[in-house]
């Protein structure tokens, strides 16, 4: 019996004390104030700046300074996505301490109230601007960094001349060669004589032309022996027999 209670009053302490561990260990974590993720805002303070001067800023420049807020807080949202999973593996892996980690935790919530605190701010000046700050800061961005890249290309194409050389200049290549084929054997059929030979059979070998049929395919009245054919008597088809007129004219004189 005795031998049944030893390991499990160990088991026992032991996992006492690492619960014991870790709840002190937590709470002193609660209340210690980290190296802040991100340096500083400068965008949300010149907000606030504007917000508190004595003369009141017009509504345009207040509404700029509030995009520009906007703006940067979306780059810091892109980057902490980008950040929080690179951390997450060194921190299994042990690469980095727990400080660097808390210290994104404790970013990302404050940077959860700044993105609440400027919808609220949006919806002050247009009713239901909250929901699409976020997007026009994001197309914003974009375009900043197209006309950063077009700006940037003289610069870049300057530099790429001074390392590779000046781009389409014009290169010397050698005149292609003549290329001279063998002449076929004499009993080949592409032989000049062969040729030849084949040419003046093909000119002595001609067939009678034969008369071209007109186009109505009508054919031409063609001399028939019926038409020339006297009867038995002597006497024409269409023409009167001469001895018959005679006698007609014998008795009218009569």
């Amino acid at each position: 019996m005795a031998s049944v209670l030893v390991p499990v009053l160990y088991v026992g302490i032991v996992v006492s004390s690492l619960l014991l561990f870790s709840h002190f260990y937590r709470k002193r974590n609660a209340g210690k104030i980290y190296e802040p993720y991100f340096p500083s805002h400068p965008e949300r303070d010149i907000y606030v700046s504007l917000l508190q001067n004595d003369p009141p800023a017009h509504e345009s420049l207040l509404k700029a300074a509030l995009v520009r807020r906007a703006m940067t807080d979306v780059s810091r949202v892109l980057k902490m996505r980008e950040d929080k999973a690179a951390l997450q593996n060194l921190l299994q892996k042990g690469s980095i301490g727990d400080d660097l980690w808390n210290s994104l935790l404790q970013s990302e919530k404050e940077l959860e109230a700044e993105i609440m605190e400027v919808v609220a701010e949006a919806n002050t000046f247009v009713e239901g601007w909250g929901g699409l700050i976020f997007q026009t800061a994001g197309e914003m961005i974009a375009n900043e960094k197209i006309r950063t890249v077009y700006e940037d290309t003289a610069a870049s194409r300057l530099a790429k001349e001074q390392k590779y050389g000046k781009v389409g200049t014009k290169i010397d290549l050698p005149a292609p060669q003549p290329v001279f084929m063998p002449a076929p054997p004499p009993g080949h059929p592409a032989h000049p004589a062969a040729l030849a030979a084949a040419a003046a059979g093909s000119a002595t070998t001609s067939t009678p032309s034969t008369p071209a049929k007109p186009s109505n395919g009508l054919l031409p009245p063609q001399n028939t022996k019926a038409e020339s054919v006297a009867s038995s008597d002597g006497e024409g088809l269409d023409t009167p027999s001469p001895s018959k007129s005679s006698k007609k004219k014998g008795k009218k004189r009569k």
